[in-house]
């Protein structure tokens, strides 16, 4: 298993007796540790988000290449169940689980409708954002955020209940 998926591995998976079947680093997304797996039968896209700056929160790319070569955010079309992204800082980790449906609904995904985004910001617990935008970024986030560092059976619980939410689509 690459490096990138050690973490994870370590943190969420073996905490929920879930193995990851298969893995492929993407090699142009380096920067943010970004692969692909398959956990529990679920497609997925990893990334490590990054701490900036000059900005509360961390930011992560969301993209891929598209047939002309340039680069796309992902849309409703790709085979993706969940978007996974692990935070860090120098006393906590953490990560969401995005179901793709959500991050279509939040205008990240691409639809028919709309483009959506190359990238964005997440907003960790331990983060306190002072724009509204962000603190209302940071509240529909929640809902999907996994402390690694605190882990107890409400935050099991929390991460098999967003995992069980593609087998239900």
């Amino acid at each position: 298993m690459p490096d990138e998926l050690q973490t994870l591995d370590k943190l969420l998976l073996q905490r929920l007796n879930i193995v990851c079947t298969t893995y492929a680093i993407d090699p142009e997304c380096q920067e943010y540790s970004g692969c692909s797996c398959t956990i529990a039968s679920h497609r997925i896209i990893y990334r490590k988000a990054k701490i900036t700056p000059k900005k509360i929160g961390q930011f992560v790319t969301v993209w891929k290449r598209n047939e002309a070569g340039i680069t796309a955010p992902f849309s409703t079309a790709d085979t993706i169940d969940f978007f996974i992204i692990l935070t860090e800082d120098q006393h906590q980790s953490g990560c969401f689980i995005f179901p793709k449906a959500v991050l279509e609904q939040h205008g990240i995904i691409t639809t028919d409708a709309k483009e959506g985004k190359r990238g964005f910001r997440v907003y960790p617990s331990w983060d306190t954002p002072t724009s509204k935008q962000a603190l209302k970024t940071q509240q529909w986030q929640q809902q999907y955020f996994i402390s690694l560092t605190a882990w107890n059976n409400q935050t099991q619980a929390l991460a098999q209940s967003i995992l069980r939410l593609a087998d239900t689509k």
